[in-house]
């Protein structure tokens, strides 16, 4: 038996002689056989039973379903195109503000083609790329794309842009610097705005005197204004340690002029407002006066607020 494994070529354990398991090379070297053997061993392999040996249900056919890439529901045309979110949309088809091919159309859930001539308030409109353009907008300019008193909007900073048409996400003041969001999303522009998803901005704010500590609270427990109660949920001191005129405050509401009513309602005037922050995006690699695209990831995370 012991012959046997020798041939084999497995070497037999032994505790007190170690030349059993190593054998001297032509260079002079010794190798260890019994790894050797090992090494050569094939690993263990598991077998499944065959699919083909398994008895199976003869399938039903399943109905050849034909979809047609040309059409799409009128309301997601109307959103594409930068009218409107979804739901606006429905509610001007059912108000019968929108016809296709010079017929008002009020049944929800009809579907037209690219071709056809949809017109909503009298123009007709197209479906469109979406686009989603940063802006660090600059001081002195209307968050609007026209003015008919003549003074600087940011359309003309983003003119060169793209030739689809776009539109601000909510607003910022003539004096306010600092991100704006412009896209032809109708449906993320509503959510963007809707009081509901709480769409976190972050401000840099800097006033006319020193705020004191006790007022830093007073505005993340609430200020009394004149269209409701409101509170941030941080204000705090930035910048050098012995100046306390700039002040960082995040905050989800979107009412109108809210930063500066909060502070002028405690006895403060706002000298400088900057948006730092918006929905996640940040200032960097933007430029006052600048704009830049945002990246596929950057959408898909706002579509996620």
């Amino acid at each position: 038996m012991r012959k046997n494994r020798k041939a084999a070529g497995k070497a037999p354990e032994s505790k007190g002689n170690s030349s059993n398991n190593f054998k001297k090379s032509s260079t002079g070297n010794y190798r260890d056989n019994a790894n050797k053997s090992k090494a050569r061993r094939k690993p263990l392999e598991f077998s499944t039973p065959s699919s083909a040996n398994k008895r199976r249900r003869p399938s039903k056919p399943t109905p050849q379903v034909i979809k047609d890439d040309n059409t799409m529901r009128l309301n997601k045309f109307l959103a594409h195109s930068g009218v409107c979110s979804r739901r606006e949309a429905d509610k001007y088809i059912t108000a019968g503000l929108v016809q296709v091919n010079g017929e008002v159309v009020t049944e929800l859930g009809t579907k037209v083609k690219i071709s056809d001539n949809i017109k909503y308030g009298g123009e007709s409109i197209r479906p469109e790329k979406p686009v989603y353009l940063l802006l660090n907008k600059p001081k002195d300019y209307i968050t609007t794309m026209d003015d008919p008193q003549g003074r600087k909007t940011v359309s003309e900073l983003v003119s060169n842009a793209c030739k689809e048409r776009v539109f601000p996400v909510g607003r910022l003041d003539r004096n306010t610097t600092g991100l704006l969001l412009l896209t032809n999303d109708g449906e993320l522009a509503k959510k963007l705005t809707h009081p509901k998803h709480e769409i976190r901005k972050i401000y840099q704010v800097v006033l006319d005197k020193n705020v004191s500590a006790a007022d830093l609270r007073k505005l993340v427990k609430g200020v009394q204004l004149e269209d409701g109660f409101v509170n941030v949920d941080v204000a705090a001191y930035v910048g050098d340690a012995d100046s306390k005129k700039t002040i960082g405050v995040e905050l989800h509401s979107g009412k109108n002029r809210v930063i500066r009513r909060l502070f002028e309602a405690l006895g403060y005037k706002v000298v400088k407002l900057d948006r730092t922050v918006f929905a996640g995006l940040t200032k960097k690699s933007v430029p006052r006066g600048k704009y830049r695209f945002l990246n596929n990831k950057e959408v898909s995370q706002l579509k996620m607020l």
